[in-house]
């Protein structure tokens, strides 16, 4: 017999200072940089599954 979940409950705590996996550029550009090396590499990722099926 199968298992129903109907309820997911999920709690988290952020804190600002605390260490990330997130680089920490000061400076808007490289942010920007940053953010469109990670779509770009986010849809060759896409694009390369889609192709193994």
């Amino acid at each position: 017999m199968p298992i129903e979940i109907k309820e997911l409950h999920i709690k988290i705590n952020v804190n600002g200072n605390e260490q990330s996996n997130v680089s920490q550029n000061n400076n808007p550009e490289g942010k920007m940089d940053d953010l469109i090396k990670a779509c770009v590499e986010e849809v060759f990722n896409i694009q390369s599954r889609k192709k193994e099926r």
